[in-house]
């Protein structure tokens, strides 16, 4: 009863918010219409909320049964489905470096800079040269594309925050629990499983979500930045062309972008919930 009454304020909580996005955005427009704002609030930069809402329904494409709203459900599926594939790669690599760095110090002293230092490289320059280099590649019949270099640059940008977070929680035990789990004669490995990943769950779960934004924003801009087809963000460049003519599509496209995200944080909500539910109430307040 009480986690139904807490997902209900939550609900609450996010309608509460939107509405207030809603507000603030009409506010906007219509004191741009009363005084000089540093910015363009006009219905082609600037529509009205019920102007968006309505380029839903309006067909893709003059004369196609395609409507704006099943382009972009489409396009985010597919751009979902490349940002899962990135989010796992990168997740998985990035708890791996997590383990690593926390067995072997010196793995650490000297793996840390570069992970961090690995994040510093501007996207927009990187994703041209990963594509030049991967469309090279290729393993026998398996010939790299730039769907695999939008999915490597979309691990690119996942892995970071989980390899930090699972640093941080894998090192999170207290001396007395290892030393009672060495007092029982434990195994590394039986320290790991036993002992440090239950421990690091409230570190983990933070980065993975964390993790799932970064690889959404990786997949969205490396489709810009690659000109991939099929994908959200070669949808959002193509309708920002047709801005002045229909200025509700581009920000349909970019709405579909911003719930490709939501979705992303809901699968590791999902996930915390299947991997605490047998923890005690106080450990997962």
């Amino acid at each position: 009863m009480r986690r139904l009454k807490r997902g209900a304020l939550g609900v609450m909580w996010a309608l509460g918010g939107v509405l207030i996005s809603v507000l603030m955005w009409e506010l906007v427009k219509w004191l741009g219409g009363v005084i000089s704002l540093p910015m363009n609030t006009s219905d082609s930069a600037m529509p009205h909320v019920w102007t968006m809402i309505g380029g839903v329904g309006q067909p893709e494409v003059r004369g196609s049964e395609t409507t704006v709203l099943e382009a972009v459900v489409a396009a985010s599926a597919y751009s979902l489905l490349i940002a899962l594939g990135g989010f796992i790669i990168g997740v998985s690599v990035g708890l791996l470096l997590a383990i690593v760095m926390q067995r072997f110090a010196f793995m650490e002293r000297g793996l840390l800079p570069f992970v961090i230092a690995s994040q510093t490289v501007p996207l927009i320059a990187l994703a041209p040269l990963i594509t030049g280099i991967g469309n090279r590649i290729s393993v026998g019949p398996v010939q790299w594309n730039t769907t695999y270099s939008v999915m490597f640059i979309a691990a690119y940008l996942a892995f970071f925050p989980l390899s930090v977070g699972a640093l941080r929680g894998l090192q999170a035990p207290t001396a007395t629990a290892l030393e009672l789990m060495r007092s029982y004669a434990a195994t590394e490995r039986a320290i790991l499983f036993k002992l440090r990943f239950p421990a690091s769950l409230p570190y983990l779960v933070p980065a993975m979500k964390v993790s799932a934004a970064a690889a959404v924003v990786g997949t969205v801009v490396a489709e810009i930045s690659t000109g991939v087809k099929g994908g959200i963000g070669r949808l959002i460049v193509e309708y920002a062309r047709e801005a002045t003519a229909q200025p509700a599509k581009v920000y349909v496209a970019v709405f579909g972008a911003i719930c490709m995200g939501l979705i992303a944080a809901a699968i590791v909500t999902a996930l915390d919930v299947y991997l605490t539910r047998n923890l005690p109430k106080e450990s997962r307040a």
